[in-house]
């Protein structure tokens, strides 16, 4: 794991193997990030599984605080902003990998979701599966082994992951148009904010992207936009301190004051004051 660019308000993580090797994965524990982390606003472009085995602290993850705890897991998906606040008291590991390391269907689609939850209690009954699984993999990800073993710790991975818990909704036939939607919507959500784009890009009505959308999240279309679009929207006033005009020229918006409305509906506070109050909050 390596930084790359400048060193500003925010630390653009890739993922590479500190042995250099080009695996797919690898491990580390809570006293090496300690070692390694200076309380800096970090992004990553792989995913990041934390498991706490002892001890209490805390992260930041898109703007909501995660208190941990003994059998506390954390997801952090690629892209995320994240902050690890508060953890000289944590035991543990972490598993650092590429989103297309897992190797059975189900749990590399579970790695790429967008709506996996960023930190939850694993459960009592799952709680030894996870410990049994995490030690198999330390040591097959440390073997460096060739041949079929080099597989190995990527299959470890995926029975792990199937393992940690309630992560991400589960994929199935019927919610093929949602994944399409949702992925379309990452890739233009900054140029596109109407359903009516969607629908005519994937070839569905905008209805039935509506009922997919809320058969997976609760929410309809329209809304899963908006709260992608207000995330970035946040994530630019926070780390990349963008004004309101900046913003909008990022976002699609036409000028400042239509993109001013448009937070200010959503959240109930005028981005500017928003942006204030959170580089208060960063201070204290």
């Amino acid at each position: 794991m390596v930084k790359t660019g400048p060193v500003t308000t925010i630390q653009q993580m890739t993922y590479h193997p500190v042995d250099g090797s080009s695996a797919p994965l690898e491990m580390m524990t809570f006293d090496a990030l300690r070692a390694a982390n200076d309380g800096g606003t970090q992004r990553a472009d792989f995913v990041v599984v934390a498991v706490v085995m002892a001890g209490h602290g805390l992260v930041d993850i898109d703007f909501a605080t995660h208190a941990l705890s003994a059998r506390s897991v954390v997801w952090i998906a690629p892209g995320a902003v994240h902050r690890w606040s508060d953890i000289d008291d944590l035991r543990g590991e972490l598993v650092l990998f590429t989103p297309t390391a897992p190797v059975s269907f189900a749990t590399r689609e579970r790695a790429v979701t967008f709506d996996a939850d960023a930190a939850w209690t694993a459960s009592g009954e799952s709680w030894p599966f996870i410990i049994a699984g995490l030690e198999h993999l330390r040591v097959e990800a440390s073997s460096q082994a060739g041949g079929a073993a080099a597989e190995i710790p990527t299959i470890l991975l995926s029975a792990l992951i199937a393992r940690l818990g309630p992560s991400a909704p589960s994929s199935s036939p019927r919610d093929s148009a949602y994944q399409l939607f949702r992925a379309s919507v990452e890739e233009n959500f900054r140029a596109h904010h109407d359903v009516g784009f969607y629908a005519h890009r994937l070839g569905y009505a905008a209805r039935t992207l509506s009922r997919a959308c809320v058969r997976a999240t609760g929410r309809t279309a329209k809304a899963v936009i908006t709260e992608r679009v207000i995330l970035e929207a946040k994530r630019l006033l926070a780390h990349d301190r963008l004004t309101a005009a900046q913003c909008a020229a990022a976002l699609g918006f036409a000028d400042a004051s239509v993109f001013s409305a448009f937070f200010h509906r959503e959240c109930g506070i005028r981005p500017g004051r928003w942006q204030a109050r959170t580089f208060a909050s960063q201070l204290t």
